[in-house]
């Protein structure tokens, strides 16, 4: 019988952002959090710089004993939530922040969508488990478009071709994390960080790491800014 790893007598909190956005909270979300701190730490040397996905630092591939009850939770408590029937496929990881400000590329200075390159049929529901005490290392925030999306797709395709100079020199926007909107995108809230605080939201809509105190970021998982991330690809339900 396979042991636990989520409490089975955890909430899940719908936190409504306007009347389409959304997104999931689930509170103490492991049952023995520590654990996972502990075989991350362990692992320290086998993180890897991603070179993937906009993420800004490393990660290490979760085990399988995660992956099979993050699997579970969604499938049972969370996928009803979205525009998700059947999953396709599933990723699993432990991520750690890493970059300073200067490091970014322009693409990683805005907010950005997990589903650019999907098929219509299918949608992609992701999730953040924050495992780190130090709240001031940043939760997660979620954007909507303030200007249309010819001008919207414009933006994006320079941030990933333009050189950073004159990426701001023609956006007006400069190396760092994204705080709170701007001309081209308006905040619509955020999560904060919370110990064992477990969320999950559509890949679809506009979010970005919160990342208030780049200072303090380091690659130790003790101390650094530790999550698991999980992306499920999903069928979208019959009309």
């Amino acid at each position: 019988m396979q042991q636990r790893v989520f409490n089975p007598d955890a909430v899940v909190r719908v936190v409504r952002f306007d009347d389409r956005h959304f997104c999931l909270v689930i509170d103490d979300a492991l049952l023995e959090p520590d654990r996972w701190v502990q075989f991350a730490r362990a692992r320290r040397e086998e993180f890897q710089a991603v070179n993937f996905s906009l993420y800004p630092g490393t990660y290490l591939m979760a085990p399988d004993e995660l992956e099979a009850s993050l699997n579970e939770l969604f499938l049972w408590k969370v996928r009803r939530h979205f525009d998700a029937r059947r999953c396709v496929t599933a990723v699993y990881r432990f991520s750690m922040v890493t970059l300073t400000p200067q490091a970014l590329t322009p693409i990683q200075w805005i907010c950005h969508r997990d589903n650019t390159s999907l098929d219509a049929g299918l949608s992609i529901q992701a999730s953040v488990l924050y495992l780190f005490h130090d709240q001031s290392l940043g939760g997660t925030s979620f954007y909507t478009p303030a200007r249309p999306e010819t001008e919207i797709a414009a933006l994006f395709s320079d941030a990933k071709q333009l050189a950073p100079q004159a990426f701001s020199a023609k956006y007006g926007i400069h190396a760092g994390y994204m705080q709170q909107g701007n001309q081209y995108f308006r905040r619509l809230g955020g999560i904060e960080a919370k110990w064992n605080r477990l969320i999950f939201y559509d890949g679809g809509m506009l979010h970005s790491s919160d990342i208030p105190a780049p200072e303090r970021l380091t690659t130790d998982p003790l101390s650094g800014r530790l999550t698991l991330n999980g992306f499920f690809t999903c069928r979208r339900n019959l009309a």
